[in-house]
């Protein structure tokens, strides 16, 4: 539509000097990128520039394995623990659910959402209104879980690593959790000193720490081989246990869900989905080459996950003594660290260590680069965050100060975080789940979306199973949401009296009568409920209208009229439509809030006409509370003083701010 643009976002603070000619030094610094809406921020999976060529999938699948493939360091133990002589059995039932559900639903979320959003989005896009603003809220609080444990059990299994080293000084023994919180910290201040994408660590931290793996298992499969009695003792041991091949089956369907930690990857591979370079006929609105691509990431990526998990499982449950995988023993959260090191030399396990350290600090980087997209992407957008929330190193001191509380509550135990861990990771995916199988229902795909219907009944029983088996995950995400949801809505009470409006266009007959009637003066706009009315009922407005507020006769009106489209929208750009009818002539207007949108409106057209416009509403019966609650969750109430107070903050120059008149 052709018409004028006024940009309102310089007109709310014209008086303001810069941050730098009157804060602190240390002050500019932290709020350095502020004026960034873009949600580029630093780190290994942040949103690329326009001109991005992109990766090739396979390096950009490393991205996605400092996450997914690290889980190799602590999943072999936490399995032993949780299945006990089962685990390789279990890890076959968690093999099947990674190929046969996760994989299906996130090929799906990478076609449903090729631009990085991911499952979180798809949800939002499906339920209106403040439904779909609340659930966002507590997925990003389940989001904030997956990730924060990510950092904070990432860190602690480096820190086994470190301590269980025949290396290590001594004084280093017992010293988990301050080395832990010592990891932690040197993660944050890379962050603060503006930490970037490094496509290149990834690769080679995933390349390396893969082919030891794989020379570890290789060597591991050479000694039971070699000594096949080992096969024998397993098998004895476990039938002992269990009676029947029935009941080995029934128990490892229901002790997989502990082991839900290794299907970590998924929603960080369609993260990084705007690092994959597509086809060179891909638009934005089309990238069918990057959805392949990412396709085949999540593929490649699920399929040598699997192969690494039940290799893992079955060496670390035939070679290693269940006692060792209980709390302070030798292979706690280190099963394959503890193979290194006894099949092939403390030098070798020394590199080994080395490399488990090293990808699993730069996956708690992977996380935290995570968090610092996710959190912006949403948070601002409604309202529901102060704008330094737009900047970096702000939410990194934040989530620092998260990672340590959580690393202290868990006292750097792998084990026990695992719980956590496993519950962010679970409802993550759940979500994807439910939100393709709504997406194929919705395009008439009957079969596919029976066929998620299931998957999505799978992951809810086994979320819910290790809820009940480990409360501490559901705990911390309730934290974390209840957290979210208090300072989200306290932020949005506190922001609901800012302008809100991003861009203010006016179309062509808006822009005649705009521009007619300032010829007369400055333009003067009676505020209208925007139900249609009868020449009668505009006529007596306006009398009404001069008649009380004492506007002069004579010059021309213009009736401004605001539709609520969406009251949960915190900002909105603002069409200004014009119209003539009932003989009087209309601006008529959406946006999210009646108040705000009349002040934007207005401030957009005294920048028009270099004039200061005047508007005249009524007072509107009721109590101030129940007007108040009605602008806060609906978008209107008592219009009048909230335009006066939205349009006193946004121009502190009173010779400039446009006029409020009420009769």
């Amino acid at each position: 539509m052709t018409g004028a643009q006024v940009d309102t976002t310089d007109t709310a603070e014209p008086h303001d000097p810069k941050p730098s000619a009157v804060a602190p030094r240390w002050r500019a610094w932290l709020l350095e990128g502020l004026s960034d809406q873009s949600a580029r921020h630093p780190g290994p999976h942040a949103t690329p520039k326009e001109e991005h060529a992109g990766h090739t999938w396979w390096r950009v699948m490393c991205l996605t394995g400092v996450d997914y493939f690290s889980t190799l360091g602590y999943q072999p133990g936490i399995a032993a623990l949780a299945a006990g002589l089962l685990s390789p059995f279990a890890t076959l039932v968690l093999i099947a659910l990674t190929l046969l559900g996760a994989l299906p639903v996130y090929r799906r979320v990478a076609h449903e959402s090729p631009h990085g959003e991911g499952s979180i989005a798809m949800l939002e896009r499906l339920l209106p209104w403040w439904s779909g603003k609340i659930f966002v809220l507590v997925l990003l609080g389940f989001a904030a879980t997956d990730f924060m444990i990510t950092m904070t059990l990432s860190a602690a299994d480096a820190a086994a690593h470190v301590v269980e080293n025949p290396f290590a000084p001594h004084w280093m023994h017992g010293g988990n959790a301050w080395i832990t919180l010592l990891l932690l910290a040197l993660l944050g201040a890379v962050f603060l000193k503006g930490f970037r994408e490094a496509i290149g660590i990834a690769v080679a931290l995933v390349g390396t720490y893969l082919v030891l793996n794989l020379v570890v298992l290789a060597v591991s499969a050479w000694e039971v081989l070699s000594h096949p009695v080992r096969i024998g003792d397993w098998t004895s041991a476990m039938t002992t246990e269990h009676s029947s091949p029935v009941a080995i089956i029934g128990v490892a369907l229901l002790v997989f869900p502990k082991l839900a930690l290794g299907m970590s990857g998924f929603e960080t591979g369609v993260a990084v989905m705007p690092q994959v370079k597509g086809d060179a006929s891909d638009t934005f609105a089309r990238p069918a080459g990057r959805v392949r691509e990412t396709r085949k990431l999540l593929t490649t990526a699920a399929v040598i996950m699997s192969c690494f998990l039940l290799l893992s499982s079955l060496a670390t449950t035939i070679l290693i003594p269940q006692s060792a995988f209980e709390a302070g023993g030798p292979a706690n959260g280190r099963a394959l660290a503890y193979l290194a090191h006894q099949h092939l030399g403390e030098a070798f396990g020394t590199v080994y260590d080395i490399s488990t350290i090293a990808i699993l600090w730069f996956a708690g980087a992977s996380a935290l680069a995570g968090l610092l997209n996710l959190v912006p992407r949403y948070l601002p957008r409604y309202g529901m965050a102060p704008e330094w929330t737009r900047a970096v190193r702000p939410l990194v001191l934040v989530f620092m100060v998260a990672a340590v509380v959580i690393t202290l509550w868990f006292d750097a135990n792998v084990d026990a975080q695992s719980g956590a861990y496993a519950t962010g990771v679970l409802v993550l995916m759940l979500s994807a789940a439910f939100a393709s199988t709504v997406a194929v229902h919705r395009r008439g795909h009957r079969a596919a979306a029976i066929g998620f219907g299931v998957i999505t009944a799978v992951f809810a029983y086994t979320l819910v199973t290790n809820v009940i088996e480990r409360p501490d995950g559901i705990k911390i995400a309730l934290i974390f949401i209840v957290a979210i949801l208090v300072t989200s809505f306290g932020s949005r009470v506190h922001r609901a009296f800012e302008l809100r409006a991003g861009q203010v266009t006016l179309d062509e007959a808006a822009l005649r009568f705009v521009d007619e009637a300032a010829a007369h003066g400055p333009l003067r706009l009676i505020a209208n409920e925007p139900q249609e009315h009868s020449t009668r009922e505009y006529r007596a407005k306006e009398y009404s209208q001069r008649e009380h507020t004492h506007m002069p006769d004579g010059g021309p009106v213009l009736f401004l009229e605001v539709f609520v489209r969406d009251s949960s929208d915190f900002t909105a750009d603002v069409l200004v439509h014009g119209d003539e009818k009932h003989g009087v002539r209309r601006l008529r207007v959406e946006g999210p809030t009646v108040p705000n949108t009349i002040a934007a409106v207005l401030m957009a057209l005294r920048d028009r006409t270099g004039q200061v416009p005047h508007a005249y509403f009524d007072w509107t019966e009721g109590g101030p509370v129940s007007h108040l609650i009605r602008f806060l969750v609906f978008g209107d109430g008592e219009v009048a003083p909230v335009t006066r107070e939205v349009l006193r903050r946004a121009e502190q120059d009173v010779e400039r701010r446009p006029r409020v008149h009420v009769g």
